[in-house]
Order: structure tokens, then C-alpha cells, then sequence
């Protein structure tokens, strides 16, 4: 399952419904949005993983950060202080508040949604985002991403795989020790 898929089917579409009601939308609206702003962040999480240390970071703020109880208590994701995380976290990703709103502008023309609504979603997509992975993290998806796992991947381990095999072979203990030597 995507990381997508895992926020639009955590707690029965908990996350979706608790986003639509507080920014008064639909829930298909709010899951089109969410889709839409998805990726922005995902490629933010690959550029970061790739820099000196990213990897170590972000796997730091996954185990630290407390992030997945936006997922187990979706009611958090729209409460203040899950704003100011996701607004934390979007800085790490994104680097700039002009590169958010850029981020919320593309979505807008897509969804057809108000840039405005799509700005304020975006960090609770940010919590959601991470909060999927750290809750991944901690179920044992790391063991399987660094090497030992089942076929079925989790979607922590299938995004961290797919940011670290670079070559498309399915390895991502290739991609880490392809990191290592590009930082060595």
C-alpha cells in the first residue's frame, strides 16, 4: 500500500474527515487535494534523504519526532500545535514558504480547489505524511528496508526504497552504501 493510500484508509478515512471538516470541504475534495499535494512533499523527503546526513535525520525525526500520532488520533492532525509541527516539517522539505505556495498554486489549478484552503491543508499533509512513516518505522518496516524483510513492504519501506535504489534494482542496501560512498 502507498503512503497515499495508507493516509486516505487510516482509521477509516479518520484523517480525510478530520482535514474536509475542519477547512469545510467535501471528502473527496479533501482526498483530491491531498493526493495532489503528496508528491511536492515525497520528492522534498527524496531531496533531503540525498543531502550529507539527510538519511540520519530523517530517520531521527521519524523515531523522535512523535509524528505518528496523527495517524493513531487523526483528530491531532487539525489541532494547532500538528499545524506548527507540519509547518516545521514543510521548512525541512520544501526549504521556503515560496515553495509551499507554489506547491498549494499547482494544486489549486488541478483540484480547482481555493489556493487558500490548499495552504492551509498542506501541513497537516505534511504531518500525515511523516506520521504514516514513523508509525511504519516503528512496526519494524526499518529491519525490512535495510535488508530482511517479507515481500510485502510497508509504505515507510516502500518509499525509503524507492528514494534510496537509485539504479532501479530493487535494492535498497545498494542505494545506502551508493549514499554512503557519495558522502564518504
Amino acid at each position: 500500500m502507498s503512503i497515499l493510500e495508507t493516509i486516505l484508509k487510516s482509521n477509516s478515512g479518520g484523517l480525510v474527515k478530520q482535514v474536509a471538516g475542519s477547512l469545510n470541504l467535501e471528502e473527496g475534495q479533501a482526498g483530491a487535494a491531498i493526493a495532489q499535494l503528496l508528491p511536492a512533499l515525497t520528492q522534498g523527503m527524496k531531496q533531503n534523504v540525498e543531502k550529507p546526513n539527510g538519511l540520519e535525520s530523517l530517520l531521527g525525526a521519524l523515531q523522535r519526532g512523535g509524528h505518528d500520532q496523527y495517524i493513531e488520533r487523526p483528530e491531532r492532525v487539525v489541532q494547532s500545535s500538528a499545524i506548527s509541527d507540519g509547518n516545521n516539517i514543510l521548512g525541512h522539505l520544501l526549504g521556503s514558504k515560496d515553495v509551499s505556495r507554489q506547491v498549494a498554486s499547482q494544486a489549486a489549478e488541478k483540484t480547482g480547489l481555493d489556493v487558500g484552503i490548499l495552504k492551509k491543508m498542506l501541513p497537516m499533509v505534511a504531518t500525515m505524511a511523516m506520521g504514516t512513516l514513523s508509525k511504519e518505522s516503528k512496526g519494524g518496516a526499518l529491519a525490512s528496508l535495510l535488508g530482511g524483510g517479507s515481500q510485502q513492504q510497508s509504505p515507510a519501506a516502500s518509499l525509503l526504497g524507492a528514494f534510496l535504489d537509485k539504479d532501479n534494482d530493487s535494492s535498497a542496501v545498494g542505494g545506502l552504501l551508493g549514499l554512503a560512498k557519495k558522502f564518504l
